[in-house]
């Protein structure tokens, strides 16, 4: 079944956006901008423009794969040397559009090689995002590229289906090749999602991190919990992050809303995920709706 045009609209209207967004923060990413300010300036450019946040502006910084923002008030400042994942998320009436892009700010752009490696192999991966095509079949597009730059895929990090007001959904869309024979079908909403690094491929979780994401409604005892819980539930179970949170009701309130919304189990945590052996990560990121002609529909 196609998707219907109103759909088909609000998708290509989120990618359009965030593509123009995050041109905008490309141009901000350099070294001695704050870190908290660029993505303010990028999540600012996309409610500027009618979007609404899927979920919170990501610099993931090194040997960070995915999932860390600046605390609030982060005084943190972008250094030379610095490889910068930004992955961004917008939605339209609850369809999603999700990119990233790598930055190499070494003056000696030690890390070209790298950032060529993840944008490669998201490229070839997209131009068989077509139904039929196997998620095996994908994960080796993308391993293949990796590796042909002399890198590894990060095995236990991967794409997913966009769903309604929901990131991650099936199918997940490996980078590397699992021999899945499951096939995409038409108009799967997916983003393809390689990470690249010379390190052994694969990520853990940090203890702590602060983005965060509504799971159940529960009672509270606290004022600053209750009022938090507002704020939160406009979200949809979107993603948010402690600054946002801090923005509308300081940030010693928010902290402790937070504290207690943990403990009673009503959100859940996304922590930073560091490459295990210690070496810097890149990234890349489209979304893409499968057809015969894919619809890519995050690329400019």
């Amino acid at each position: 079944m196609a998707l219907d045009k109103s759909v088909l609209s609000d998708y290509k209207k989120a990618g359009s956006i965030l593509s123009e967004a995050l041109a905008h923060g490309n141009k901000l990413i350099k070294v001695d901008a704050n870190i908290l300010e660029v993505c303010q300036a990028v999540e600012k450019k996309i409610h500027d423009l009618g979007g609404q946040m899927a979920f919170p502006a990501q610099p993931s910084i090194d040997n960070i794969a995915a999932h860390w923002c600046p605390d609030p008030g982060s005084k943190e400042v972008f250094t030379e040397g610095m490889l910068v994942k930004f992955d961004v998320g917008v939605h339209i009436n609850g369809r999603i559009a999700d990119s990233a892009f790598s930055v190499d700010l070494s003056d000696d752009k030690r890390y070209e090689g790298l950032i060529r490696a993840s944008k490669n192999a998201r490229d070839e991966a997209l131009k068989i995002m077509k139904p039929g095509t196997t998620l095996g079949e994908i994960g080796r597009v993308i391993q293949d590229e990796i590796t042909r730059e002399g890198f590894s895929p990060i095995r236990n990090l991967s794409g997913h289906g966009l769903g309604e007001y929901e990131v991650h959904t099936s199918p997940s869309i490996p980078n590397f090749d699992t021999g899945d024979k499951t096939e995409l079908k038409e108009d799967m909403v997916v983003a393809v999602e390689p990470f690249a690094t010379p390190g052994q491929g694969k990520i853990f979780e940090q203890e702590q991190g602060n983005i965060y994401a509504l799971i159940h409604v529960k009672p509270v005892r606290s004022p600053y919990a209750r009022e938090a819980l507002k704020i939160i539930e406009s979200y949809n179970k979107l993603p948010f992050t402690l600054h946002w949170l801090s923005a509308q009701m300081g940030v010693g309130q928010a902290k402790l809303a937070m504290r207690e919304l943990i403990q009673k189990g009503a959100v859940e945590v996304y922590p930073p995920l560091p490459e295990v052996s210690g070496p810097v990560v890149s990234q890349s990121e489209h979304s893409v709706i499968v057809a015969d002609k894919p619809i890519v529909y995050t690329r400019e």
